[in-house]
This record gives C-alpha cells, structure tokens and sequence, in this order.
C-alpha cells in the first residue's frame, strides 16, 4: 500500500516547520516511497544533515554527507561562524545519490560532488568541479547530458562530465529572474516534456521569494511565470516569513510538494528569529503548466481540539551508546576530536583547552534548537577542567552560558565585544557534580528571554540569570546561522552524565 500524502484533507494534518530549527536551504528528491533531504551547515561539523521521510512530515535525520576531513576541511575558512558549507543540492540519478555543495571561505567558493550508494552513507570523496558561484544544482537530461546551474549574482549553466569534472559548455548566463535582488538556488527539474528552472531572489530575508521559468530545453528559450513570485511573504503579516530557497518533488500519488526555508519571527518590530532559517512544507497544484503553491501555514490543518500539536516532544540523552546521535555537532571539526564516550563510561568526556567559546575552535559539542521555548539540563563535573557547563549559542562573539568554576557556578552573557558574568552563586558541595539548566520563554518584547541557573541539593532550580534573546537573534548576528544548545570545557577534561532537552511551548 502507497504512503499516505500529506494531503490538506488528512484529519491529523501536519504542522510547520516540518524540521524545525537551524535546517535552511533544503533540497529534495524522491527514490521509490522514500524521500531524502539535505540542508546546509556552514561552520558545524559533521556537514550537510541527511533526513529521510516516507510521508514528507515525518524526517529522521540518517546521517551527513560530509563527515570526514578528507572530505570537508573547514580549518582555512576563515572566522565568521557563516561561511563553510553551503546550499546542497541531493538527487537520484542512474542507482546512486549525487550531492554537489559549495565551502565558502575567505578566499571565495569551492564547488564539488559527493556521490554515495546508500545516502546514510558513506559518501565519497569529493570530485571538485571549476564552478565561480554558489548554491550548485546538478540535473540530467534524456540525452545524458549533466547540467549544472548556479549562482554568481546571476544563474549561470554549465555542462560537465560528472565522471571527470570537466566542463563541456559554457559556462553561459541564463534567466536570473524577474530583476530583484541575488538571483540564487537555481534547481533544474522536468515535467511533462517541459523544463523547469526554481531559482531564489530577493534576498534572503523578509523579501524572499521563489520564482519560476519553463522551457522546452535545459537550455531554453526561458518564459517566466506570469504569476512570479510563486511564493513569497513580504509585506505579509503570516507568522513564517522569508520563505525561499525552495525545492520541488512529486509525490508516489502523483501529487507535487514544494520544501522551502522560512523563519518565524517574534517580538516588537523588525522581530527577531533565534532558531534560523527552518524547512517547510506547501502543496503544489499544476495549472496551466505552472505550479501554485497552496497556503503556507504553522498548522496546516487543524485536529478536532483545534490545534496540531507538535510530533516531537524532546529527549534525554544518557550518553551509554557506543557512538553519539546524529544531532551533535562541533564547530570546524569532528565531534569525536574533542569528545569520548570510553574515557568515563556512561558519560561524555570534552578535553578542553586553553580554547574558550569566544574561539573559532571551542571544545564544545552542540545540537540545534528546535524550539521557540524549551528547556535544557544537564548533570555535569568539572572534574580536572577549569570550567564546564551548558550554553546557547549563535556564534563565537554571542552566546549566554552557565558553567561551574572550582567554587562557584556562573552565568556569562557575551554580545559581541561586551561579556561578563551576569549572575553567580557559590558551590555549596564543592566537588561534586550539578545539574545546570538553560531555559527559554516567552517573555519581554524580545523573541524570547533566556533563564540560566542551576538545581540545589533539594532539586529547585536557583535562577542566575534572565536575559533577553533578541541578543541572540539572527538579526544581531548577521550571517545565516540559527541558535545551538549544548556542552563545553576549558582547560582540562570535564563529565556530563546525561543532557535533558524538552520544548515547553504549548
């Protein structure tokens, strides 16, 4: 029996983000009743999350794509926290999965392949290709014939040899839009004898948009959609906003699904987004040979209580598992460079270093936040480290944490060239391990405020701080990096037992 769709006309429905938190830039394709999805990941380490789904609601992350350094080396990136990898493009073609991605760095884009049996991995060494943009996209014709489109402040189509990485054609510059601004995410797709070209423009933020173009060949002549945009929420007051950077796939049923990045901004004007750009979903109708983009919406259908409720309800992580989850990750390097499940069995070592959260090379391992309101515990010793404890953060120069000390437990808030302990109280049973808590709510005129403290010998937790989190916002930040929330060490070898992470929005 075929999978159900997720059909407006479903009594359960299913609720947006369909994966919620820092997952932008999603690319989609369908093998058999399976579909598979790949996201950007800049600076984090492993690179390019891979989900799975049989239903396009319901996504188990199963791997990355790039989870050696042989295959991502992110050391001569540069500092800022947004460059790395960039804007994945996933497809099916003749057996195998294809990934072609961009590293920015300072010194600008490297382009390359990945290619993998089994998109859980592993994945190949990378083929590099000559590509002067971004966000890659890589398409077959009937003929063979390897298309790869991309972004360099126009769209621009190549043709290669996906054996070698020899360009054929061009590269040659073709349509780019209806004129605004950074015309990007280029996505190849046919239809019914008729090519396709999705692209982005508008930027990135609350202008935003998805357009389209058909032609009867990959390479044209182009007739762009007369109802271009075909999706954007500018000058809108809908609760998810800069929905862009989208992609298409039919589903077993025959019916089309559009994913596609948003935010879902909060708090007094502009608003702010702390999760970053998440991935959502939207039915598709072909009328006339042109899609339509059904309504986009948080709950895009409402049980009988009237409300969906949200599917994911949070974890605790015990850290008795030979290997850590798919959700970890580390900044600019691999998880198990700085981390051990062996050294104290039954919790998680970090050896930290001279190297604090405001380096590019922090001994911190992190999982995204997913929610508007959670909360977060974790048992930790300090062991032989100089400090250790939880934080929340966006980047090296913003981040609020609550670590212990040799006597005391502390509340440190940086915003970019300002830091200092917020809040403090000393360690009444001094050597022994604490249960220190990071919490969000909704509060204030900001996004949310972030509440960190720590539980007493009676379970109650002591409240060190509360700040607001507009200061860990996408929008103070720049860049395009969504919050993370996890565990760090400075100068020595710290313990964490178990990591609780549980939403609290109703």
């Amino acid at each position: 029996m075929d999978p159900e769709p997720p059909t407006l006309n479903r009594p359960n429905g299913f609720r947006n983000p369909v994966i919620p938190g820092f997952h932008p830039d999603p690319s989609i394709c369908r093998v058999g009743d399976e579909y598979f999805l790949a996201v950007s990941s800049f600076t984090w380490f492993p690179g390019v999350p891979i989900f799975r789904s049989t239903n396009l609601v319901d996504w188990t992350q199963i791997g990355h794509a790039l989870d050696r350094v042989e295959q991502l080396d992110l050391s001569d990136t540069g500092a800022w926290a947004s460059l790395g990898v960039f804007a994945p493009t996933l497809r099916h073609h003749d057996g195998r999965f294809w990934l072609i991605t961009t590293v920015m760095s300072e010194a600008g884009p490297h382009n390359f392949v990945v290619t993998a049996d089994d998109p859980a991995g592993p994945w190949s060494d990378p083929l590099t290709l000559p590509i002067p943009g971004i966000d890659p996209d890589i398409a077959w014709d009937h003929d063979g014939n390897c298309w790869v489109h991309y972004s360099a402040m126009h769209i621009a189509r190549l043709r290669i040899d996906p054996a070698t990485g020899e360009v054929l054609d061009g590269p040659e510059v073709t349509w780019s839009g209806t004129g605004m601004q950074y015309p990007e995410a280029p996505h190849l797709i046919e239809r019914d004898g008729w090519w396709y070209l999705l692209i982005a423009e508008g930027g990135t933020e609350r202008c935003h948009a998805v357009s389209i173009a058909r032609a009867p060949s990959p390479t044209g002549p182009w007739e762009g959609c007369p109802a271009n945009p075909i999706l954007s929420h500018r000058s809108l007051s809908n609760p998810i906003q800069s929905t862009g950077h989208a992609d298409l796939v039919q589903h077993v049923d025959g019916s089309w699904w559009m994913v596609f990045l948003g935010t879902r901004p909060r708090g007094i004007t502009p608003g702010f987004y702390v999760l970053g750009r998440e991935t959502f979903l939207a039915p598709v109708e072909w009328v006339d040979g042109w899609p339509e983009v059904g309504p986009v919406e948080i709950d895009m259908v409402s049980r009988p209580t009237g409300r969906v409720e949200p599917e994911y309800a949070g974890e605790r992580v015990d850290f008795d598992q030979p290997t850590l989850d798919h959700r970890w990750a580390a900044v600019r390097r691999p998880p198990a460079t700085l981390s051990s499940l062996d050294e104290r069995p039954g919790w998680l070592s970090l050896n930290g270093t001279d190297a604090t959260l405001d380096s590019t090379y922090p001994v911190l391992l992190a999982r995204r936040q997913q929610h508007q309101t959670c909360r977060v515990r974790c048992l930790v010793d300090l062991a032989d480290a100089d400090e250790a404890g939880l934080t929340v953060l966006m980047n090296e120069t913003l981040h609020t944490d609550v670590a212990l000390t040799a006597d005391r437990v502390i509340a440190r808030s940086r915003i970019g060239p300002l830091t200092g302990i917020v809040g403090e109280a000393p360690r009444t049973r001094a050597g022994e391990p604490v249960v220190l808590v990071i919490e969000t709510v909704l509060t204030g005129e900001g996004p949310d405020t972030i509440v960190v403290g720590f539980e007493d010998e009676n379970g109650s937790t002591q409240v060190l701080a509360e700040l607001d989190g507009r200061y860990l916002s996408t929008e103070v930040a720049g860049g395009f990096m969504g919050r993370m929330i996890g565990m760090y060490a400075v100068g020595g070898t710290a313990h964490f037992d178990w990591f609780e992470y549980l939403p609290t929005e109703p």
